[in-house]
Parts: C-alpha cells; structure tokens; sequence
C-alpha cells in the first residue's frame, strides 16, 4: 500500500495500476484495524470506482484531442478490476495506430477519403481484406506518404510501389490508412495524478459507508 498509483509504458501503449497509498489511508487506521475486512472491502470498491471513472475520462479525452470516435477509444482500454486478495486495479491502453475506419465515418469522394476531420487524397474506402472495408491506397500513387499511413509496413526497397500488407504477409501495391495514438503518451503522468485525486475522495466516501454500517450494527 506504501507505492501509490503508477504507469508503466511499453511500445505498444501503457499499464496504469491504481492503489492507495498509506498517507491516503493514515487517517482510516483504527477503523481498519478493528473491522479489516469492512476497510478492505471499501478499498476495493473504491478502485474499480474509479478505473471506471479513469476509463470514461481518458476515452473522453483522447477522442476529443485526437479528433476519434470515443467508441473507438474504448476499445483500446481494458480494465482489470481488484479481485480476491489483490490491492490495486489496473487498466491498460493500447496506443498502436487503429485503423482510420475505425475512427469515424469515412465519406468517399472522386478524389481523397474523409474521416473525423482528416482527409487521405488519393485514398479509397473498400473491401480488400477480410469482411470488413477499410481506407486503402496504391502505393504507387503521387498522394502516397508513408507518414499519413503509420504502421503500414510498407516496403521502400523498390520504390514507393512495392507496398506490403503485414495482416496477410503477401506483396501487394496497397497501405491501409491509421491513425496515431502516440500524441496520448504523454499524459499518462496527468491521468494517474487526476485518478490518484479521484480515489481518495471515493475512498473517503466508502471508509464512511462500511463506518456507518458498522456502527449500526453494534
């Protein structure tokens, strides 16, 4: 209980453990010690409170600034409530680039695909793999820039038109549009501050629940 909320980043995105820490629970001691089981049953409701709280905030605000459907958003964090003896909840967002049709609706033209304010000239919304369309273009095309379409893999030792598709491991002259989710690393320090602030004042309100409980029932 002494760490306190932390993240720990990796490539492909971060995990968040969220935990009180002893000054959090200083002023809670003797009613811990006398009924730990009412104490440690408000500790964990009071987390997963608040990863629910967390979860809702971060999908709100990556979707608002990085101009992403807050559904798509959602579906890059997974939460990993206390369970059992455990102290700490976790929740992980992943921040590899998500496919552009995933981010909004996207509206074909003659000449680009739109999607969520963003504009891939030159692109096209179509079937090419699997069940479901997505936002392609030929590589060998003027418009192509490697940088507009992230985690693409595609191949420049031949030219721009030697394009690769990792999904199928298979030469084709295609790039599937993505969008980046590397701007939202940065504010992992101010998520884990916003919850940390957050847990305490929850957990303040369920120590007072499981108290009142406990006093009624002696």
């Amino acid at each position: 209980m002494s760490v306190g909320s932390h993240f720990k980043p990796s490539a492909s995105g971060g995990m968040i453990s969220l935990q009180a820490n002893s000054a959090e629970l200083k002023a809670f001691q003797d009613f811990a010690a006398l009924v730990p089981k009412a104490a440690a049953n408000a500790q964990r409701r009071a987390i997963n409170k608040t990863l629910r709280w967390l979860s809702t905030h971060i999908a709100r605000a990556v979707g608002r600034q990085e101009r992403i459907a807050v559904k798509a958003v959602r579906q890059r964090l997974r939460a990993y409530p206390v369970s059992g003896g455990a102290n700490s909840g976790k929740l992980w967002f992943g921040l590899n680039a998500m496919e552009a049709s995933r981010v909004g609706r996207p509206r074909q033209s003659r000449s680009a695909v739109s999607v969520a304010g963003r504009r891939f000239k030159g692109a096209f919304f179509k079937k090419v793999y699997g069940n479901s369309a997505e936002v392609w273009i030929r590589t060998a095309s003027k418009h192509f820039d490697p940088a507009d379409y992230p985690d693409s893999d595609v191949s420049a030792a031949g030219g721009a038109s030697s394009g690769w598709i990792a999904e199928h491991g298979s030469r084709f002259p295609l790039a599937k549009a993505k969008v980046s989710l590397e701007q939202a690393r940065p504010h992992f320090d101010e998520w884990v501050r916003k919850a940390d602030e957050h847990l305490v004042h929850v957990l303040q309100q369920e120590l007072n629940f499981e108290l009142q409980k406990h006093l009624k029932g002696n």
